[in-house]
């Protein structure tokens, strides 16, 4: 495997997304776990145990594009812009090496369909054109792709949906397409209304033989290669825990509980889960993975995930799953764990800063097993898994 991508716009001084491209893969690995370690000594028991990381491929690792469209309808670019403000400092990304190989064939046809659909980039600095944003995401199970076109307003609708077919010619079967409406004078990414141009609205993905499931404006891991093992390794410490009841709280699309409630249930067919997230349609994607696997006692809901957790009366469920955002969970939620007194605590991060501060507070656990997934290869960032068990029954 190379150690090192060489990308003419980092080069460039174009595109400084990757902020550690110089840095040689194995080098980027040991500052991660040298950051992680230093995160986590506090915590780090002679019983704790650090697992080798998980690398990701250093090219071709990511799912999805987000690109900001500027140019002109004749000669749009597809990419980012240095200056927000400035459409001349427009840089086209459609060689950018993390994307998948058939993003490449995909990007030259979403230029002739914007021509065709007369589809006018925003300019930000007159306020003028509709397109502002082309945003795709891949399955790799079947390599059907979403492409959501953010725009201005419903102006061009007939013009894009007269052009449809065109598109549509030229993209994997079950494919989504949709308008998603974004009026704003500003940098807000999408709006709230989404337009399906499809009969289809989701890509299916699978991970670990898990169906899941990607819809319009909900979050999804963006290195599959990374994200099948961060959830299988859950799966695995999960499955000879003796659990009957669990709970995955901040679950997506249901990433984490469906994998460890499938292993936990050819055990012990009473085994149930309650997963919560505020995303509803996450909550509708993790949903419709459950019935398609015939899983029981199974419950998703829409809720704050800190609320429900507090607010709960009721049994004590044996494991807690955590997934937060970068904020992480906080110290309310953290003290009521605490007194809820489940045995186990599985907690998965992106931020190892903000897992360190709610571990300072999760006193009632110690670390068991802890390992690092590098999910973002080429910057500082990465996922980190943990095992933590209740003091008094260790």
């Amino acid at each position: 495997m190379a150690n090192q991508l060489d990308c003419p716009h980092f080069d460039a001084g174009e595109c400084t997304s990757c902020q550690w491209l110089e840095i040689p893969y194995p080098q980027q690995i040991e500052q991660k776990i040298a950051d992680l370690k230093r995160l986590v000594q506090p915590y780090f028991l002679p019983t704790s145990e650090m697992l080798s990381p998980v690398l990701s491929p250093i090219s071709h690792f990511r799912n999805k594009a987000k690109m900001v469209v500027s140019g002109s309808v004749e000669k749009p670019i597809l990419g980012i812009l240095t200056d927000p403000n400035d459409p001349q400092t427009a840089v086209d990304l459609t060689d950018c090496l993390l994307y998948p190989a058939t993003f490449q064939h995909l990007f030259p046809i979403l230029k002739i369909f914007i021509g065709r659909a007369g589809l006018v980039p925003y300019n930000i600095a007159r306020r003028r054109g509709e397109l502002k944003y082309i945003l795709l995401t891949q399955s790799e199970y079947n390599q059907s792709v979403m492409i959501r076109f953010v725009l201005k307003s419903e102006l061009k609708r007939p013009l894009v949906e007269r052009e449809l077919p065109f598109l549509l010619a030229q993209l994997p079967e079950n494919s989504v397409v949709s308008l998603n409406i974004q009026p704003q004078h500003s940098a807000v990414l999408e709006g709230e209304q989404e337009i399906f141009l499809t009969p289809q609205r989701v890509l299916e993905e699978y991970f670990n033989q898990i169906p899941l499931f990607i819809r319009p404006q909900g979050f999804f891991q963006t290195n599959p290669s990374v994200a099948k093992q961060l959830y299988a390794t859950a799966q695995h410490w999960a499955e000879d825990l003796p659990i009957t009841h669990f709970w995955d709280l901040f679950c997506g699309v249901g990433g984490f509980g469906l994998h460890c409630l499938t292993s936990l249930q050819k055990k012990n067919p009473k085994a149930s889960l309650t997963g919560i997230e505020i995303s509803v349609s996450a909550i509708e994607s993790a949903t419709q993975s459950a019935q398609k696997l015939g899983l029981r006692n199974i419950h998703f809901d829409s809720l704050d995930s800190a609320q429900f957790a507090l607010n709960h009366h009721g049994y004590v469920p044996e494991l807690v799953i955590v997934n937060p955002p970068r904020r992480g969970i906080g110290k309310p939620l953290a003290e009521f764990l605490n007194q809820l007194g489940s045995t186990y605590l599985i907690y998965s991060s992106c931020n190892a800063q903000t897992m360190a501060k709610d571990f300072a507070v999760l006193t009632h656990y110690e670390l068991v097993k802890i390992q690092l997934f590098d999910m973002f290869p080429h910057t500082a960032h990465y996922e980190v898994l943990t095992l933590l068990v209740r003091k008094s029954v260790n």
